[in-house]
């Protein structure tokens, strides 16, 4: 163990080994539909209920959720790794197409949801802040599905996977 400040590969490395929740970042319509796959999604609060996500500045999702005001957090389940991959780019499938799996429906906003994710979030921006490689987004929740009968999926060390030891 070092105790010097760690260079960006360092600490990306350091990062990825934390189990995280794997979730689907979606904002648009029809055919200026686009995602994500991001790790960085979490509450905020629960009164008024909001939620935080970090998007990479330069995603194609980031103008799309400025000039829409609303996106939505879809947390997956177990069964759904196909879905992040797909969202993260690596089946180089992009934009309105990566939405072709899946069943996506609209809520409140008209953002894009995922029915059959573990947990979703239809939200309007609320607030956003730039750090210097990421929009930290803030958003408030404003339609919500919930799947309770799967378990999440999670990302660590550079894999996706689903936490067996929890019991459902």
């Amino acid at each position: 163990m070092s105790d010097t400040l760690p260079t960006p590969p360092d600490f990306r490395a350091a990062m990825r080994l934390p189990a995280t929740s794997v979730t689907v970042i979606a904002a648009g319509q029809g055919d200026a539909r686009c995602g994500l796959t991001a790790s960085a999604v979490c509450s905020l609060s629960d009164a008024p209920p909001m939620i935080l996500a970090c998007v990479n500045l330069n995603s194609p999702a980031l103008p799309v959720i400025r000039a829409t005001g609303c996106f939505s957090a879809n947390f997956l389940t177990d069964g759904q790794s196909h879905v992040a991959e797909r969202f993260a780019g690596r089946t180089r499938v992009y934009g309105a197409e990566r939405f072709d799996e899946g069943d996506w429906r609209v809520l409140t906003t008209g953002a894009p949801v995922l029915t059959d994710a573990l947990s979703v979030f239809d939200c309007t921006l609320e607030r956003e802040h730039d750090s210097p490689t990421h929009a930290i987004l803030i958003g408030r929740v404003q339609g919500m599905l919930r799947n309770e009968t799967r378990r999440s999926l999670v990302y660590s060390a550079g894999s996706f996977a689903y936490p067996a030891a929890l019991a459902l």
